[in-house]
């Protein structure tokens, strides 16, 4: 069956599920999706409100109103997976008030057999886990569970073609994501994706920009390009283009907006696509390259094929190129095997650089990868005080890169009030958060904005 068959299929399945839940509930019924993880997770939960609204369910954020609740699962932290645990716990009392409610639990969670396994013994109450590759079939999930079927538990990984065409409900009115791919290919020792999202799939370029097209129409200004590993775009397809490429496409459409992305991996980022950055009108001043440790020995033990002296080139070409360029990484702190010593590589990088801002983690073992079962004889305390020795290294880089962006004069999407009466917040090209006086009559629009002083937030004046 070919994707448009299925897609067809879902939609009657949809009509039928709609009809049979106003029957059973007598009114038209609410629908809960709770989001853990990742801008992917939030975009996939997009798309599952949309599959729910074509299955008659309004959206509700409450979910002690809902006829159905769903959460859209992450596993890439433990963390996310205990809180996801402790909230599938509280709709036991609910559905024993009401046994006619669908607990649903699906994403990259969900993906783990062992996680279903868990869920099918000790969670009688939840009646469907799926994974991420049939997200699509929520639609005839539904009709089935409430035609009185058994639980249902599904958790194919085919890599198989994307789904297209799937009804969407975003969250916001002018901030959006969209997808071009899914699944990774890197096989990073530390990293569940490949196992719970699949290898790499891109999508058709004509679908990426018919998606663009109809959000830049509906009045979106800043449209966030999402994969596991953008620049990997296109690979493995007969499309003929890579992701610097698309950013080209993507940037000659018509319209007032702005495009960012994530995330890029380091051994896959080209001067092309820098160069990109640079020439492309729409494109933010941003990159988001994650370069985990400064150590090769330890980037050798993740698996991230590349080294030190790659990263940093890439970065210094980067800087050269881009004007109040935003560079931003991830760092994992205390790998397996890490010594101080290779930490102190890490710190030294983050010095050298200096980065707009981290995203850090002291290292926390999944189930399933390869550095679960590596030795790793540091303790958790030790790990911590190296993460704090971190943290207050980019403390520091950040104060001073703040003080930078006084008096210069950006062009700023107002996306929120800001923190002090009468002021309004939003971003600049790359990562700057700048306040500014205004109303909510400002947000959605861009505004230019010169940076005037900084109190605790960058304060400005509209232009």
């Amino acid at each position: 069956m070919g994707t448009a068959e299925i897609t067809a299929e879902q939609g009657a399945y949809a009509e039928r599920a709609a009809a049979l839940a106003l029957k059973l509930y007598q009114k038209t019924p609410k629908a809960c999706v709770i989001t853990f993880g990742c801008q992917q997770n939030v975009s996939d939960s997009e798309r599952l409100k949309g599959m729910l609204t074509k299955c008659g369910y309004t959206i509700t954020e409450d979910m002690n109103e809902a006829q159905f609740i769903i959460f859209n699962t992450c596993a890439v932290r433990e963390h996310a997976e205990d809180r996801v645990y402790g909230n599938i716990g509280t709709t036991k009392a609910l559905k024993k008030a009401n046994p006619d409610i669908i607990v649903a639990v699906c994403g990259c969670m969900a993906q783990r057999q062992s996680v279903a396994d868990k869920i099918k013994q000790s969670y009688p109450y939840v009646d469907m886990v799926f994974g991420t590759q049939v997200q699509y079939r929520l639609p005839e999930f539904i009709y089935k569970r409430l035609s009185g079927g058994k639980r249902i538990f599904d958790l194919t990984l085919d890599n198989g073609e994307i789904i297209e065409d799937q009804p969407i409900k975003r969250d916001g009115t002018f901030k959006g994501w969209l997808p071009i791919m899914y699944g990774c290919d890197n096989f990073c020792t530390y990293c569940i994706v490949p196992y719970v999202r699949g290898r790499e799939r891109s999508r058709e370029l004509q679908k990426i920009l018919a998606e663009a097209k109809e959000m830049i129409a509906a009045g979106y200004k800043d449209i966030t390009l999402l994969g596991q590993n953008v620049n990997s775009y296109g690979k493995g397809t007969d499309c003929g283009i890579n992701f610097a490429t698309l950013l080209r496409q993507i940037d000659a459409l018509e319209g007032d907006f702005r495009i960012r992305f994530m995330t890029s991996h380091p051994k896959d980022c080209t001067k092309e696509l820098i160069d990109t950055i640079r020439d492309c009108e729409k494109v933010s001043s941003h990159l988001h390259l994650p370069f985990q440790s400064g150590s090769d020995r330890i980037l050798k033990r993740m698996n991230r094929h590349y080294d030190r002296k790659k990263y940093l080139e890439l970065v210094n070409y980067a800087k050269e190129q881009i004007p109040d360029l935003s560079l931003t990484s991830d760092i994992i702190v205390g790998f397996p095997g890490e010594t101080y010593e290779d930490f102190k590589e890490t710190l030294s990088l983050v010095k050298e650089v200096e980065f707009s801002s981290l995203f850090t983690f002291i290292y926390s073992p999944r189930e399933g990868t390869p550095a679960a079962v590596m030795e790793d004889p540091v303790s958790r305390e030790e790990k911590g005080r190296w993460f704090t020795e971190l943290l207050k290294a980019q403390e520091e880089i950040a104060e001073r890169n703040i003080q930078k962006h006084i008096g210069k004069t950006y062009r700023v999407l107002c996306d929120s009030v800001g923190s002090k009466d009468g002021f309004m917040s939003g971003h600049n090209s790359g990562t700057a958060v700048i306040e500014f006086e205004g109303d909510k009559g400002l947000l959605g629009k861009f505004v230019t904005v010169k940076v005037n002083s900084y109190d605790g937030v960058l304060l400005g004046t509209v232009e």
